[in-house]
């Protein structure tokens, strides 16, 4: 017996990935945490995410609406009370919201206004999952179930015996329409409140019918009901009817909406639920939801990061949202937010590619290649409809961040083989960008004549954020000159775009080793504080924005002075202190205090430009570094929890970073084929190709001990490169990384071994 145990340890301990946690596909679902970013407020994000109660990419989210009728913070996790249940389709709280309705159940008195029928709440008797929201509401004795579809819902309460129990269809105010229908226990109307980026004839329309004959109807405006009024069109229309109910009784509703028509509101209603009852929404949510979810399985022993990495995993697969409709054809077809006509195809919204040009794009042409194909087609479709790509959708043009970052997500597509759409409308479109500025700033290029003229924009030209604008376009540049190649486009045309792709170079200071604004005349701005947020840059300062050369590190290396130079550069970001000068906003914006809070030094991963930083250790001969940092990362700054996330979640951008970075590699530079490999967080992660084939991740020692990697196969070969090939992981295999907790300053040193650079 004694040698039988100790055989037995001896196997545990050199097989541990055998013995580790792995959830089996169907349970999934439930290692997902919705509030997971939801404790954020205005002056600090922990996330400034809300439950998303919702399918994959689905028109329609469901979501608690705790905050006031027209407030971006519409779910705040400390809140105490709970005003309605929203339709909502917000990407973000500083875009704010769009098409949007609630559903309240109430007993007793009929209050109407928000404040008065809200009803304290606790987490404790809250159960959020992505395909299943429950939540009992203590000051009407209700307790309200919500199973979503992608366009349609079903609701049900359970009510406590009383002669006065009520549902209110609050359609908000700036423009509504209400009708109740007793005879067909239906509600119908529309909604247009939005926040900016729709056209003059934008509305939501829905329909929502219900499984028990009213006892009381009546609309309302305001905060009045409108006596023996079944039908209203007003400022602010809503709806409120009645039942009696026993003890116990559950009243069912089930709800569509449209951006169509009325009609198509019915038929998605009858194509998405028809005769299902609630417990059938719920369980083809679930299955749904499983299915994505299980394309990654990861295995390990530390079941709190396999939490996160699956409530981050639900995030990245929320937005875009899928903006088309089935006719009765069973056509796809769209309302254009940019015409305001039907039109055919695919449509998608709700976007910044700011944000998530640098990983969750990537992600979908790793893992969706259908999906990102169809993205593709409507994004040739926006370009029809609007004369311009979108850069910030929601659901039309919103005048948000900076850049052209739509060209990498094009050229990222179509230089990893995705096919499928019109590539060369596309192109079309990326070369109109590179010429003119567009209805908003944050479309086309705001500033190009100073760009392609100067090689720049200059600080002192009233275009701000201006270096950040020159770092982006000359990506930008690159991934242009990348597509171009592919389509075999004229090379003096593909030259064009690849020597514009060298224009961080211009705003590279050589004697701070900073990127700078840089005025007309040629001369640096003055006086230049590396420490300084916005102004040159976009809520960042030089010291996050100086590593914005996606395509061309190698280059940057050498301006810096060379590897060792350039590391000991990428270690002054977390050796310096938290400094900060908030002056351009007037006080510290919250991605200022995330980065101060943090204790990473000027390290801001709370924001967006900053997030690929760590991987560019692999370009300097100092991958072991990166290794340390992902960690530190990864383990202190994400976890499956209300403050999960260390600033703005931004559409899955943040929860890509965490996806990709614990499965051991991240994609730097979209537009090229390559991923940068830094330190597997999970023993083992399998990775299932939408063609079936598997891709797997081996780091049986990894733990939070052991994250350096001293050595690597691919495929049973040795292997000592610092990044790997789509077409390695796309066409399946097994890359086995053997793990230590010591630093080895050997793998991946040598210069062969680095990443992609357009220097070589």
């Amino acid at each position: 017996m004694k040698k039988i145990l100790q055989t037995l340890s001896i196997l545990i301990a050199t097989t541990p990935f055998l013995f580790a946690q792995t959830p089996a596909d169907n349970d999934l679902v439930d290692l997902v945490n919705p509030l997971m970013g939801t404790q954020s407020k205005f002056s600090l994000s922990s996330g400034n995410t809300y439950p998303a109660i919702a399918l994959p990419w689905a028109m329609n989210f469901w979501m608690p609406q705790t905050g006031k009728m027209g407030d971006g913070w519409a779910y705040m996790y400390d809140a105490e009370k709970i005003r309605g249940f929203k339709q909502t389709h917000q990407p973000s709280p500083w875009i704010n919201d769009y098409g949007q309705f609630s559903i309240m159940p109430i007993t007793g008195k009929l209050k109407i206004d928000e404040e008065s029928r809200a009803s304290w709440f606790s987490h404790k008797a809250e159960v959020a999952k992505p395909h299943y929201y429950k939540v009992y509401l203590a000051d009407h004795d209700v307790t309200t179930e919500i199973a979503p579809t992608e366009r349609a819902a079903q609701f049900r309460f359970t009510f406590p015996q009383a002669d006065s129990s009520f549902v209110l269809i609050d359609a908000f105010d700036r423009g509504s329409y209400i009708k109740i229908i007793p005879g067909e226990r239906k509600i119908i109307g529309y909604t247009t409140k939005n926040s900016g980026g729709v056209p003059a004839n934008f509305k939501n329309y829905f329909v929502i019918v219900f499984d028990k004959a009213f006892t009381f109807s009546s609309a309302f405006h305001g905060k009045t009901l409108a006596k023996d009024t079944l039908e209203l069109k007003t400022g602010h229309a809503g709806a409120v009817v009645g039942f009696k109910t026993k003890k116990g009784e559950q009243v069912g509703l089930k709800v569509a909406s449209s951006f169509i028509s009325p009609e198509q509101a019915e038929l998605n209603l009858q194509r998405e639920i028809a005769n299902d009852n609630f417990e059938v929404t719920k369980e083809k949510g679930r299955k749904a939801w499983n299915s994505e979810l299980s394309r990654i399985k990861v295995e390990g022993d530390n079941k709190d990061q396999i939490r996160t990495f699956y409530s981050c995993l639900y995030r990245v697969l929320l937005f875009p949202r899928k903006f088309y409709e089935f006719d009765k054809a069973n056509k796809i077809v769209h309302y254009s937010p940019y015409s305001g006509e039907v039109k055919p195809g695919y449509m998608f919204t709700d976007n910044g590619f700011w944000d998530t040009f640098r990983a969750v794009f990537p992600f979908f042409t790793l893992m969706y290649p259908t999906l990102n194909a169809h993205i593709m087609e409507g994004l040739a479709n926006a370009y029809d409809e609007s004369g311009y790509l979108p850069e910030w959708a929601s659901p039309g043009h919103r005048d948000c961040m900076i850049g052209s970052n739509s060209a990498s997500l094009i050229a990222d597509s179509y230089v990893k083989g995705i096919r499928g759409y019109d590539i060369n409308k596309l192109y079309e479109a990326v070369i109109k960008n590179t010429e003119n500025a567009g209805p908003v700033s944050s479309v086309g290029r705001f500033g190009h004549e100073y760009y392609n003229e100067l090689g720049y924009v200059p600080y002192d030209v009233k275009v701000n954020e201006n270096a950040a604008r020159t770092l982006e376009y000359a990506y930008a540049d690159f991934c242009i000159a990348q597509l171009g190649t592919a389509l075999k486009k004229p090379q003096k045309e593909v030259d064009l775009y690849l020597k514009r792709s060298q224009n961080y170079r211009n705003v590279f200071d050589p004697e701070t080793k900073w990127m700078r604004g840089k005025n007309k005349d040629g001369q640096f701005q003055k006086p230049f504080n590396p420490f300084k947020w916005g102004d040159a840059f976009t809520e960042g300062n030089s010291i996050h924005y100086t590593w914005s050369v996606f395509q061309d590190v190698k280059g940057l290396i050498g301006l810096m002075g060379g590897r060792e130079a350039f590391v000991q550069k990428l270690d002054t970001v977390f050796t310096l202190p938290p400094i900060f000068d908030d002056s351009y906003y007037g006080f510290p914006i919250h991605e200022i205090r995330e980065m101060q809070i943090m204790n990473m030094g000027n390290y801001a991963h709370g924001n967006q430009p900053i997030q690929h930083m760590i991987y560019l250790y692999n370009y300097a001969g100092a991958p072991y570094k990166a290794q340390y940092w992902l960690r530190q990362v990864m383990n202190k700054l994400y976890q499956a929890a209300p403050d999960g996330y260390c600033g703005d979640e931004d559409n899955g951008q943040t929860s890509a970073w965490y996806v990709f970075s614990s499965l051991g590699f991240y994609p730097v530079t979209p537009g090229t084929t390559q991923y940068v490999i830094g330190s597997p967080l999970f023993k083992k992660a399998t990775l299932t190709m939408e063609d079936g084939k598997k891709f797997t991740v081996q780091a049986p020692a990894s733990d939070d001990a052991n994250m350096y990697i001293q050595g690597a196969s691919l495929n049973g070969k040795a292997y000592g490169k610092t990044f790997l090939e789509h077409a390695d992981i796309q066409k399946g295999g097994t890359v086995q990384f053997n793990m230590g907790s010591q630093p080895s300053k050997t793998w991946g040193a040598g210069a062969d071994a680095a990443p992609f650079s357009l220097t070589k």
